[in-house]
């Protein structure tokens, strides 16, 4: 595993395979991580182990070569994420990508009321895929379809809160850590627990800090691994002129 402490470059074999921990910045797709790599490492063969949608930071798992064939090893671990949601307003994507389409008071929502909403979606919750997504339902990506102003009925799904811990409550936001399976939207789990509360709600932040034992703290920012391996790059040249 490639991680910020990982000092010697020289070595790595990216067609072999290498699994790399990176820390997804702010307004990136998944995929953009994964074409920055692709060029970077020259091999043709790399992808990430669980997409985070552009608004969201945090932990990749990018592997390369035959490492790939491990892909679905890393998403089926159990994910840990922070964020904060805010409550009062709601939107088509279900977080800030999207303009606030209603706007509510939520001076009524007491302390009780969300503690009470909270337990609700721990153990085993079902939840409908959201339109802005990556799923594919006859052959079409629901984003695509989403952003034409399509909707299609999307079958619920089940998944797993292990943990659900609110870290701070300053209305209209509210501050969690959440540690689930595989699979799970934490937007649903804003708009959803905004819909409970009556008031609607969206994810206003979020970052991914672990995937099972993996942790961002560990990971690589792009640009430092980029430059990193561009250096390795022009050494080996060097040496071997």
């Amino acid at each position: 595993m490639i991680t910020k402490d990982t000092t010697d470059f020289s070595n790595l074999d990216f067609h072999s395979g290498e699994a790399i921990l990176i820390d997804k910045p702010y307004g990136w797709t998944s995929f953009r991580v994964v074409h920055k790599l692709r060029h970077a490492v020259k091999e043709k063969k790399v992808g990430h182990a669980g997409t985070l949608d552009p608004l969201a930071t945090g932990l990749l798992i990018i592997c390369t070569g035959k490492k790939t064939k491990e892909i679905s090893k890393y998403q089926d671990f159990e994910k840990t994420y922070s964020g904060t949601i805010l409550l009062g307003k709601t939107s088509a994507s279900m977080d800030l990508e999207s303009p606030a389409n209603e706007i509510k008071s939520v001076e009524n929502i007491t302390i009780d009321q969300i503690l009470k909403t909270r337990d609700l979606f721990l153990g085993n919750i079902l939840q409908v895929p959201p339109m802005f997504s990556a799923v594919k339902m006859n052959g079409k990506t629901l984003y695509k379809l989403a952003r034409k102003g399509k909707t299609l009925e999307r079958e619920p799904r089940k998944v797993v809160i292990h943990k659900f811990e609110l870290k701070k409550i300053n209305l209209p936001e509210i501050e969690f850590e959440i540690v689930c399976s595989k699979g799970t939207y934490i937007r649903v789990i804003a708009n959803d627990f905004g819909e409970k509360l009556g008031c609607g709600g969206l994810l206003s932040s979020l970052r991914r800090t672990k995937i099972g034992n993996f942790s961002v703290d560990d990971a690589f920012e792009v640009e430092e691994l980029l430059q990193k391996l561009k250096s390795t790059s022009e050494n080996l040249a060097l040496s071997n002129s």
